[in-house]
């Protein structure tokens, strides 16, 4: 376990790594070498995953909506979101998003990993 002990530190925004998910889910990680806590920031537009469902294994994910709204769907329920809510997600919960523009900042304990987020298909 690596928890990060030096002092304070600092990620530019052009420090951050830019990633894509999918065409609808454009992503940018700060990552501060913590395996314990994370930062990210997705842009959706549109439904992601594109079909089924995305889950964490392990990760609490709590996302706060910095722009837009949408839809979080997890099973049959649907739950809305408008920027200034938050809404944790926990591991095993089976979740997709559908946005025409949201802006998200997600932080997961543990740091979120890519070995432990799978694809659903249903």
């Amino acid at each position: 376990e690596k928890i990060r002990k030096e002092p304070m530190k600092k990620i530019a925004r052009n420090e951050a790594e830019p990633g894509q998910n999918s065409p609808v889910c454009k992503t940018i990680e700060y990552s501060f070498g913590d395996t314990e806590l994370d930062l990210g920031i997705a842009t959706i537009t549109g439904r992601f995953p594109d079909h089924g469902y995305a889950m964490n294994e392990v990760c609490r994910e709590l996302v706060y909506v910095l722009e837009g709204e949408g839809c979080l769907y997890q099973g049959n329920k649907k739950v809305p979101f408008a920027k200034g809510d938050a809404i944790l997600i926990l591991p095993q919960e089976k979740y997709y998003y559908e946005s025409n523009h949201c802006v998200i900042a997600m932080t997961c304990h543990p740091a979120w990993s890519k070995d432990q987020h799978k694809m659903i298909e249903e």
